[in-house]
C-alpha cells in the first residue's frame, strides 16, 4: 500500500499535516457559514412566505422590496462577490485572507440563496393545515412556528443539505483568493505546482463531504418525514 501511494501520490504522503488543516479549515468555513447563513436564511424565508400575496401577514410592498434584494444578490457570481465586497470583509474581519475572512463573503453569498429554498420549501406546506390553524384561531407566530416550521421539517432539511453542499463547492472557490481550505490547497500546491496528485486528494476529500452531507440529510429527512 506505501509503495503504492509513493508511487503515484508522492506529493500526498508530503502533505499529510497540510491535508489535515485544510480539511479542518473547509470543516470551520462549513459550519459557521452554514449556521450564520441558516439562521439568517430561514428568517428571510419564513418573511418572505408570510408576505407573500397568499401568506398570513401579506403585505406586497415588504415582500417586493426583499423579493428583489434577494434576486439581485444571487444573480452575481460568487468569484466577483468575493472581490466586491472586500473592503466589507477587511471592516469586519481585519483582513481580506484567511478562514474567518472567508466568513464574510460566504455568508452574504449563502443567505439569498438559502432564503429562497426556504420560501419553496415553506409553500410546499399544505393550505388546508394552515387554513385549518388559523381557523382555531392560531396567531401568525404560532402558524410559523407549529405549522410552516414543524409541517415543513422535511423540506427544509432537503434544501438545507442542497444549500451545504453548494457551500462546500463556494469554500473551494474561496480558496482562490488564499481562503484557505481545501480549496487553496488544490490550488496553491495542485495546480500551480502541477502536482497533480494533491488535486486529486484534495478533490476526492471534497466528494466524501458532499456525499457524507447528503447522507446525513437523507437520514433526518426519513425520521422526520410522516
Amino acid at each position: 500500500m506505501n509503495q503504492f501511494f509513493e508511487k503515484y501520490f508522492p506529493n500526498v504522503l508530503q502533505l499529510k499535516e497540510e491535508f489535515i488543516t485544510s480539511t479542518i479549515e473547509t470543516l470551520y468555513m462549513v459550519f459557521w457559514t452554514a449556521l450564520l447563513a441558516g439562521v439568517l436564511g430561514i428568517l428571510l424565508g419564513v418573511i418572505l412566505v408570510s408576505t407573500g400575496q397568499k401568506g398570513i401577514l401579506s403585505n406586497s410592498f415588504l415582500y417586493n422590496i426583499l423579493d428583489k434584494v434577494i434576486n439581485f444578490f444571487r444573480s452575481i457570481p460568487f468569484i466577483i462577490m468575493l472581490t466586491l465586497i472586500q473592503p466589507i470583509t477587511r471592516f469586519l474581519a481585519g483582513t481580506t485572507i484567511g478562514t474567518t475572512a472567508a466568513l464574510v463573503p460566504l455568508v452574504v453569498g449563502v443567505i439569498p440563496f438559502f432564503a429562497r429554498q426556504i420560501e419553496n420549501a415553506l409553500l410546499e406546506v399544505d393550505p388546508g393545515v394552515i387554513e385549518a390553524a388559523e381557523s382555531m384561531g392560531t396567531s401568525p407566530i404560532g402558524i410559523i412556528v407549529r405549522v410552516y416550521l414543524i409541517e415543513g421539517l422535511p423540506s427544509i432539511i432537503r434544501v438545507s443539505a442542497v444549500t451545504v453542499i453548494n457551500l462546500i463547492g463556494l469554500t473551494a472557490m474561496a480558496g482562490a483568493i488564499g481562503a484557505g481550505g481545501l480549496g487553496n490547497l488544490a490550488i496553491t500546491r495542485g495546480y500551480n505546482r502541477f502536482q497533480t496528485d494533491v488535486t486529486i486528494v484534495a478533490t476526492a476529500i471534497i466528494l466524501l463531504l458532499v456525499f457524507i452531507s447528503q447522507a446525513f440529510s437523507n437520514f433526518l429527512i426519513k425520521r422526520t418525514s410522516h
